[in-house]
């Protein structure tokens, strides 16, 4: 598993939406909360975003990609 985070021109670019619509993605469920990377800065691990993209190719219902969302984010507790 990759342990790059990506900023958010980096994942807009890989997931071709726009800011908007993004942030819209993560307040439905969408897509994975970003994670601190400073104190002005976040990202999103790329294996999240892969993951993401990979469940939207292959056809998810977005309930489906809310649940995968779910287990991403409790995923980033047991990586430490």
């Amino acid at each position: 598993m990759s342990h790059t985070i990506l900023r958010l021109p980096a994942v807009l670019r890989e997931r071709g939406r726009s800011r908007s619509t993004h942030y819209l993605d993560i307040q439905q469920g969408l897509f994975t909360r970003p994670v601190s990377i400073g104190a002005r800065a976040v990202g999103w691990p790329e294996h999240e975003v892969a993951a993401l993209n990979d469940a939207r190719i292959a056809g998810k219902s977005d309930d489906e990609i809310r649940s995968l969302v779910v287990r991403l984010e409790a995923a980033r507790k047991s990586v430490a």
